[in-house]
């Protein structure tokens, strides 16, 4: 191990200071409401182009997104994006700084869907809302001056893993693939028996206890819990998937089940790129202000893009 870097460390002793109550002690109202303490983390607003709002359809409800487009002539590159708050808090307003930052970085337009969140809307709905947000982003590229071919899905940490489920549930439905999945420290076992899982249980952030409690709000039913659209990691086969790039946090939580879904993936044939930042914490992709390592991850994945975008059917 390379030693915390000295900025994760003061983001974490400053967080320390705000005292917040854990997830799995605290009123799901509290929590969301404490997710606007990581503004100041975040840094100043990237300038885009342009930044539009839109309802679109999905299976229970009508959902807001979020389209950012970068400075640049298109048709541009477009990811679709779930952001993290193990599925219960955070939206696209909280996230709103993140998405520039990967749209300015990434030099693709962003989608940022707002799906609806847990527990009041559990699984399959959070699911079914990123889902929708991929069909309508693809069914409206050209309006959107899209390149069609090069639609990824994207999403860190709870949306890491609706991301990756998006892959799966395509595959599953017989419909084409994204152009590629972007699993930035992605939520991908419930089991959590990792050793990441035990050796930085406490005091890095992202505690396990708060992301056991998580995945049963996502899914109170023990026997759905390890199905593979929620889990993606107990997928028995992982063949046929978009060209994925997986990023993981040396002192995080679901460093491990990441790394072990971006070998995997490897192993059945896909194109996948793994990223793996020593001295990072989990949640560095909200930390653009704070640590230097967001910006350069974002640099990476538009490297590693450029290298894996694939031509649709």
């Amino acid at each position: 191990m390379s030693g915390l870097h000295p900025q994760a460390q003061a983001v974490l002793a400053r967080r320390a200071v705000d005292g917040d109550r854990p997830m799995h002690e605290a009123p799901v109202a509290e929590s969301r409401a404490a997710q606007w303490e990581w503004l100041p983390y975040m840094g100043e607003p990237a300038g885009v182009a342009r930044v539009e709002n839109r309802f679109i359809p999905s299976p229970t409800a009508e959902i807001p997104v979020r389209i950012y487009t970068p400075h640049g002539e298109g048709p541009f590159t477009a990811l679709v994006m779930f952001h993290g708050g193990c599925w219960i808090v955070g939206n696209i307003d909280l996230a709103d700084r993140p998405h520039r930052t990967i749209a300015e970085t990434t030099r693709c337009i962003v989608i940022a869907v707002n799906y609806q969140k847990a527990p009041e809307h559990r699984f399959p709905i959070p699911l079914d809302d990123c889902y929708a947000g991929f069909r309508w982003t693809v069914e409206h590229a050209d309006e959107l001056g899209l390149d069609p071919s090069r639609i990824g899905v994207a999403g860190d940490s709870a949306g890491g893993n609706l991301a990756a489920a998006v892959c799966l549930l395509a595959r599953q439905r017989g419909e084409t693939q994204p152009a590629a999945q972007v699993l930035i420290y992605p939520a991908l076992d419930p089991n959590l028996e990792t050793d990441s899982a035990k050796n930085f249980a406490e005091g890095y952030g992202l505690t396990t206890e708060d992301m056991r409690w998580s995945w049963h709000q996502y899914v109170p039913d023990e026997t759905k819990l390890l199905s593979p659209l929620v889990a993606p990691l107990h997928e028995t086969s992982l063949e046929g998937l978009a060209p994925a790039v997986v990023v993981t946090a040396e002192f995080d939580i679901l460093r491990d089940e990441g790394q072990a879904y971006a070998d995997r993936l490897a192993a059945a044939g896909n194109s996948a790129v793994r990223l793996d930042y020593d001295g990072a914490i989990h949640g560095f992709l909200w930390m653009a202000g704070a640590v230097d390592v967001c910006v350069r991850m974002l640099t990476d994945v538009r490297a590693a893009l450029d290298g894996l975008w694939t031509p649709g059917e």
